[in-house]
């Protein structure tokens, strides 16, 4: 995805998925990362871009970015 949600997107992540919300990885684009679906974290903040920035179980800190990857709310 090349532009970035619109202050109403994220506005609207940030009520969907608070701090501490629990949520699980349904897909990630991002063929560095250990993360596969199914891993579990806890949401740390979402920024300006929408990006979900979470502690996963596994130890990782990698962000969920907008339009590329999804999670669910557990």
């Amino acid at each position: 995805m090349n532009s970035f949600p619109s202050r109403e997107v994220v506005t609207r992540l940030r009520e969907q998925y608070p701090k501490g919300s629990r949520v699980e990885l349904v897909q990630m684009n991002d063929p560095y990362s250990k993360l596969k679906p199914g891993d579990q974290g806890t949401v740390d903040f979402i920024d300006d871009t929408g990006t979900i920035f979470c502690s996963w179980d596994t130890g990782s800190t990698l962000g969920v970015v907008y339009g590329e990857d999804i999670v669910k709310k557990l």
